[in-house]
C-alpha cells in the first residue's frame, strides 16, 4: 500500500488504522555488524568470529540494537513524516525474534494499529505503528510497536 501523500506532505490524517506499508532494504555486512558492536554492544557473538562460531548462534550475528538502528533509518526514510513528526513517547513490545546475520537483506512492514487525536493538544495526534523487520526469506527478525506524535494537517497551516 502507498500513502496518498508524499513523505514531505504527510500528516496525522494520512496514517489510517489498518493500512500496511512495506518498504526499505538494508543489506547487513559482517564489517558493519562488528563495527557497531565494537562501539555499542561488544559481546563475543557480535565482534569475534572465532568465539561466535562456538557461541549460541553458530556465527557472527547483529546486535538487536543494530537491527533497531537499521529499522529506524528505513522508518525515517520511508514512513515517518518529514513535516509533521513531533517525536514520540516510546516503543512498546520490542522483540528480537531471529538472529540477523551477515548477508541478510532487511525490509520493514509497518501497520497502523491505532491513531487518535490528542486530548490535551489539538494540533497533533498519536499514532501506534506495529513494525516488523523481515529478512530476505520473509522471516520476522524484529517486532515492535512505535508511538509517534504527528501534527494534524489543518493545524499546520
Amino acid at each position: 500500500m502507498t500513502f496518498n501523500h508524499p513523505i514531505d506532505d504527510r500528516y496525522f490524517e494520512d496514517y489510517q488504522v489498518g493500512d500496511v506499508h512495506d518498504f526499505g532494504i538494508a543489506e547487513v555486512t559482517e564489517e558493519r555488524i562488528v563495527s557497531f558492536a565494537q562501539e555499542f554492544d561488544p559481546q563475543p557473538f557480535h565482534v569475534d568470529p572465532g568465539a561466535a562460531a562456538d557461541g549460541p548462534f553458530g556465527g557472527i550475528v547483529a546486535s538487536g540494537w543494530h537491527t533497531c538502528g537499521l529499522m529506524m533509518r528505513m522508518y525515517a526514510d520511508h514512513y515517518l513524516s518529514r513535516v509533521a513528526s513531533l517525536g514520540g513517547p516510546g516503543i512498546d513490545e520490542l522483540r528480537w525474534l531471529a538472529p540477523v546475520r551477515p548477508g541478510d537483506k532487511l525490509s520493514v512492514r509497518a501497520t497502523v494499529e491505532q491513531a487518535r487525536p490528542s486530548r490535551s493538544k489539538p494540533d497533533r495526534g498519536l499514532v501506534h505503528t506495529r513494525v516488523e523487520v523481515l529478512n530476505q526469506h520473509g522471516d520476522v527478525v524484529m517486532r515492535a510497536v512505535i508511538l509517534n506524535f504527528l501534527r494534524i494537517r489543518h493545524a499546520a497551516g
